[in-house]
């Protein structure tokens, strides 16, 4: 395995490396989801929950394929995240990270025009600002990189001009586009469905490593 792997190993789910401020991160996280279930009681408009709970659900399942990469090569995973943290849950996830993720999708959701027919330079405006959120994301992942915080190891997930599309489509824009899907289903039953059945998929990922191989990374 590659210094990076190794290390993101250490410690790993380990409580002990816990800190303080992971309790008003999370405080905030329930603060934002509160406040927009109160105005989804009040509107009948849970779309922006749906939104925070699709890119989470989707970054789970991206962290679990991430951890694979690992366990099948025996050398990396796609990304590894090595650097100090509050809480290393899987070898390219955190603490920090997962807070981000989990109100991402809120922020996403409330950037969109409430007229879904709105274009933007002439492209409809939730995909405009998929495309753009997934450029920020990108780049601000190609800094955590350059800053040693998050480690890329193969020539198909680095900045060349090969590597940078698969982050691009595969790390993040198709987290946006799970989120246009959902929200534009009709029915608040498929929706509920839809988003379950991505945690569906992630925890039985999961479960098959660690009831079958012995192993979650």
């Amino acid at each position: 395995m590659t210094p990076a792997s190794q290390q993101a190993l250490e410690g790993l789910r380990d409580l002990t490396t816990l800190k303080w401020y992971v309790i008003s991160l999370l405080a905030i996280v329930f603060y934002i989801y509160t406040a927009e279930m109160k105005k989804a009681r009040q509107t009948g408009n849970w779309d922006a929950v749906f939104a925070g709970l699709t890119i989470f659900g989707m970054d789970f399942i991206n962290e679990t394929w991430n951890g694979w990469v690992l366990y099948l090569t025996e050398r990396s995973a796609c990304w590894t995240t090595p650097g100090e943290t509050a809480l290393r849950t899987l070898v390219g996830w955190n603490i920090e990270i997962m807070f981000m993720f989990a109100i991402s999708g809120i922020i996403f959701y409330n950037t969109l025009s409430e007229d879904r027919h709105e274009t933007i330079l002439g492209m409809p405006n939730q995909w405009f600002w998929a495309i753009g959120y997934t450029a920020f994301c990108v780049f601000v992942e190609c800094l955590l990189n350059m800053g040693g915080l998050l480690v890329w190891e193969y020539p198909w997930w680095n900045l060349s001009p090969l590597g940078i599309w698969p982050i691009f489509f595969f790390g993040y824009f198709h987290f946006y586009v799970a989120v246009i899907l959902v929200i534009n289903l009709k029915q608040i039953r498929s929706k509920i469905i839809a988003v379950a059945s991505l945690y569906a998929i992630a925890i039985v990922a999961n479960a098959v490593c660690l009831g079958f191989l012995g192993w979650i990374y």
